[in-house]
C-alpha cells in the first residue's frame, strides 16, 4: 500500500529538518490540515536543538500570522471584485463592511479558487539553526497607507496588556474580524519573556510584497537583530538612515 500523503509529508518534514533546510509552504485558506502542518515542523524543528518548551510560542504565532496574512488576501480579492478604490476613504469602509461579511469559514473556503485564479498566496516560511528560528510569513503585495498606520496602531495597542488572560478578557468576543493576530503575536512575545521587537512587519517595493518576520532564539549566546543593529550602529558613528543602507 503506498504511503499517504499526510505520511509523504511528513517524513519531507523530517528530512528536510535533518538537512537544516529552509521549509516553506503555500497556503490559500489555511485549513486544519494546513495547521497540521505548521504545527508539525515547528515541533520537529524544535525537537532538533532540544527546545520543545518553545512550541507554545511558535506555533501558534506562526498560525496566526498565517491566518491574518489569508484575512489581508481576502480582503484584497474583495476590493479587486467590487472594483472599489481603497485609498478612497468611503470606498474603503464598504470594502470593509463586506470583508467582514466575509470572515467565515465557509465564506473563505469558498474564496480559496479566486484566490489561487488571482494570485493571492500566503507563504509561510520556516529558516533556522542552533541559535535562532526564523518565520517569515507573506503577501505577494504592498500594504495600503491606510493598513501601515492601522499596523502601527495594532502593535501599540499590543502594549496595553500584559498577558493573553488580560486580553481574551477585554477582546476575546471581538477578535474575529479585528484582524488582532499582530496584536495576539506581540503579547505572546512578551509573555514569554521576549522582545516584541523581534516581530516585525515590512513591505518590500522591488519583490511587492507584505512580510511579518518573528525571530525566536534558541541559544542564549544569540543577539537578536535589532541588538545587533544597534550595538554595529553606535560603532560605525554613521547616521540611522545611512547606517541601515549597509546592515545585513
Amino acid at each position: 500500500m503506498p504511503p499517504s500523503k499526510k505520511d509523504q509529508d511528513e517524513e519531507i518534514i523530517r528530512s528536510a529538518v535533518a538537512a537544516n533546510k529552509t521549509i516553506s509552504i503555500k497556503s490559500y485558506v489555511l485549513g486544519r490540515y494546513g495547521e497540521e502542518l505548521l504545527e508539525k515542523v515547528s515541533r520537529a524543528i524544535l525537537q532538533k536543538f532540544g527546545k520543545e518548551d518553545l512550541l507554545e510560542i511558535l506555533y501558534p504565532s506562526a498560525k496566526e500570522l498565517a491566518i491574518n496574512a489569508t484575512k489581508a488576501s481576502l480582503k484584497r480579492l474583495v476590493f479587486n471584485e467590487l472594483e472599489l478604490d481603497p485609498e478612497n476613504d468611503e470606498q474603503y469602509e464598504r470594502g470593509m463592511a463586506v470583508f467582514k461579511e466575509k470572515l467565515n469559514e465557509k465564506s473563505m473556503k469558498e474564496s480559496k479558487p479566486k484566490l489561487i485564479e488571482q494570485g493571492l498566496p500566503t507563504i509561510i516560511t520556516f529558516y533556522y539553526n542552533k541559535d535562532v528560528v526564523n518565520i517569515k510569513v507573506k503577501n505577494m503585495f504592498r500594504m495600503l497607507p491606510i493598513e501601515e498606520k492601522r499596523v502601527r496602531e495594532k502593535f501599540k495597542f499590543a502594549e496595553s496588556f500584559s498577558n493573553l488572560l488580560e486580553f481574551y478578557i477585554a477582546h476575546g468576543d471581538e477578535s474575529e474580524g479585528m484582524g488582532l493576530g499582530i496584536t495576539m503575536v506581540g503579547i505572546l512575545l512578551d509573555e514569554s519573556g521576549f522582545d516584541r521587537h523581534q516581530f516585525t512587519l515590512h513591505c518590500k517595493g522591488e519583490y511587492n510584497e507584505t512580510a511579518a518576520k518573528l525571530e525566536i532564539p534558541i541559544s542564549e549566546n544569540y543577539i537578536p537583530k535589532r541588538k545587533r543593529f544597534e550595538i554595529e550602529l553606535e560603532k560605525s558613528g554613521l547616521s540611522v538612515p545611512e547606517f541601515r543602507k549597509v546592515f545585513r
